[in-house]
């Protein structure tokens, strides 16, 4: 509908035009004489006026262009090429064109001129007299001695210092002594002229008898050979063009309502439509205010975030875009990609996110199932994931400070808490890591991902698995293999510890640039530490506490056992003990390894590489 009117709107704009178009008349008529300007010469048959250099005439040579400055222009056409001259003055009872040079230097295009055909134009001149053409570019006077009284109107030696003059003349009286003579041409044309940049040409008679007999004027025949003429009633010109003023103020008056209608219609589709927008807008933030995800079209996530304008990041899962709900409001969109399994990580996320509330954990805002669309919609983060904040503690300019990581991961800890204690049904994530915590304006930070949770029984923390889920250096060992226990919530205490101890080392934790390098960096590597044999440079003993009290949580949650970790609740108060409590260091599990059977040691490696792992 809006494409028509808008069609609609075009078509009478361009009627009314062509309406005042033929009222007006053409841009040429060749029943008026026209002029570039004020004391310009006008101009009439056999010369036509055209807009630009570009444009057509029914005979070229006698086309004259308007420049910017409102000065008349003609071009030449020499053996030499194109060369441009103002138009002075036009007898046309003489048959006599003036001209001059734009770079006042008449004697140099003068040259070109004398040497070549320039049809239909020849030099006006009653008869022909030798001249010779002198270079006087080691004069270095401005003007000739003997035009001292007319120097304003005559050749400025300096910039122009090719001089003509009639061959009879003494080069004394003329004070050419320091001039070259060039050569001596014969030629039609009065040498003074040039001096003083003028040029007169003349053109051919035409004839034009039988139309002036008829009372007609001559015009140049379009779509014929050159020179070819044709009469033209100017007067019956004047007749079919004229239209009743009384015609044209009814189609204009009935143009100019058609458009206020149009104008109208279109006023009143916009604001239904914001109408439309603002209920939608109240619908979310009733929603929000009830902490109720909305339903979302495809349509509105393309308004929301400007037709998928700016991308955030993009992951295994889906690539997610900024967006925005209102002024207050920005949120994320991550769009799902089109993967198999019936969108199952959808529903599943959508069901579990969309009755969990905490500070620690992101909230769903929104999501979109619209026929292949599949998208969720979270509060935006400014400052992204974790990830981006973990660096050694000697690298001042980005290292977060102590205190910053106690208290990221006393609030880490709290939305896990919140995960496995205070929701109706026991959640474990399965995918806890630092690309997984986002961080608000006030770096609090949130738990996100929930594509490969799954729910619990309330009198049971163990669950049934077929595959392997997760991200490869933070699933727990019974993930990846049975003979370690049963998954269980203690599978997210060996992801978050592992994700505790990059934070204290910052860097990652595996090393996975060939199969066969792959191994764990960094729990041996912290046991080292807190045992002497490795040290991290900190300068402040209150942050030595911090380091080392994060250090040895994050190894009490890797312990290969799930027995043997403490539960989320535990690590909370952990976390939260003063510097006066003494956390005890646990069994290093790398020394114990010697303990284990080669059969479990085998079974560990091989499912690190050939079992179904979920990668972010």
């Amino acid at each position: 509908m809006t494409f028509y009117m808008a069609g609609a709107y075009t078509t009478m704009i361009r009627l009314l035009l062509l309406l005042l178009l033929i009222n007006n008349g053409s841009s040429h008529d060749e029943c008026k004489e026209l002029s570039c300007g004020p004391n310009e010469p006008l101009i009439s048959f056999p010369f036509q006026l055209v807009k630009g250099s570009q444009d057509q005439c029914a005979y070229p040579e006698f086309c004259l262009y308007c420049t910017q400055y409102n000065k008349t222009m003609i071009v030449l056409s020499t053996t030499s090429g194109l060369v441009n001259f103002f138009v002075s003055n036009i007898i046309y009872e003489l048959r006599l064109l003036s001209i001059s040079d734009p770079e006042n230097c008449l004697p140099n295009k003068f040259l070109k001129l004398n040497n070549s055909s320039f049809l239909p134009y020849q030099f006006y001149s009653l008869s022909e007299t030798k001249y010779s053409f002198f270079n006087c570019s080691s004069y270095r006077k401005q003007h000739l001695r003997n035009n001292e009284q007319t120097y304003l109107n005559s050749q400025d030696m300096i910039t122009c210092p090719i001089y003509a003059s009639n061959s009879q003349d003494s080069v004394l009286t003329l004070d050419l002594v320091s001039c070259t003579k060039m050569f001596d041409v014969q030629m039609s044309t009065a040498a003074e002229y040039l001096s003083y940049n003028q040029l007169r040409l003349s053109w051919p008679r035409l004839n034009c008898t039988e139309c002036e007999a008829k009372g007609m004027t001559c015009k140049w025949k379009n779509n014929s050979t050159k020179g070819e003429t044709e009469c033209f009633d100017c007067n019956n010109k004047r007749k079919t063009i004229q239209i009743p003023n009384s015609l044209i103020y009814a189609s204009t008056g009935s143009i100019f309502l058609a458009l206020v209608l149009i104008a109208l219609f279109k006023i009143h589709l916009y604001f239904r439509k914001k109408e439309e927008d603002q209920i939608r807008v109240d619908k979310f933030l009733e929603d929000y205010k009830a902490q109720k995800p909305t339903r979302f079209s495809y349509a509105d996530l393309k308004r929301i975030t400007g037709g998928f304008k700016e991308k955030l990041g993009e992951g295994a899962h889906g690539t997610v875009f900024k967006g925005k709900l209102s002024s207050e409001i920005l949120v994320a969109v991550k769009m799902l990609n089109n993967t198999s399994g019936e969108g199952k990580e959808f529903i599943n996320e959508v069901g579990i996110m969309g009755k969990i509330h905490h500070i620690n954990v992101v909230r769903l805002l929104g999501f979109c199932a619209d026929g292949i669309h599949r998208a969720l919609v979270y509060n935006f983060f400014p400052n992204g994931s974790l990830q981006s904040f973990i660096f050694p503690p000697d690298n001042k300019d980005h290292f977060m400070g102590w205190e910053k990581l106690q208290q990221i991961g006393i609030g880490i800890a709290k939305g896990i808490e919140y995960l496995h204690q205070g929701c109706n049904h026991p959640i474990i994530h399965f995918d806890i890591n630092p690309h997984n915590v986002l961080l608000d304006c006030s770096f609090t930070p949130k738990i996100s991902d929930f594509g490969l949770a799954k729910l619990c029984c309330k009198n049971r923390s163990a669950v049934s698995m077929t595959a392997a889920k997760g991200t490869l250096g933070y699933m727990a060992p019974e993930v990846l293999s049975r003979n370690f226990g049963n998954v269980s919530l203690k599978s997210d205490i060996y992801s978050y510890g592992i994700l505790l101890l990059e934070m204290v080392g910052g860097r990652k934790n595996v090393d996975i640039s060939s199969a066969e390098a792959f191994h764990v960096l960094y729990p041996e590597w912290i046991h080292n530490l807190l045992e002497g044999d490795v040290h991290i440079h900190i300068e402040d003993e209150s942050d030595v506490k911090i380091a080392k009290k994060l250090a040895i949580v994050g190894l009490w949650c890797i312990q290969w056992q799930p027995i043997n970790r403490p539960s989320i609740k535990t690590v909370v108060q952990m976390l939260k003990t003063g510097e006066d409590i003494q956390l005890m260091v646990p069994p290093n599990p790398f020394r114990s390894m010697t303990s284990m059977t080669n059969n479990d040691q085998c079974t560990l490696a091989r499912t690190t590489f050939q079992m179904e792992v979920i990668h972010e």
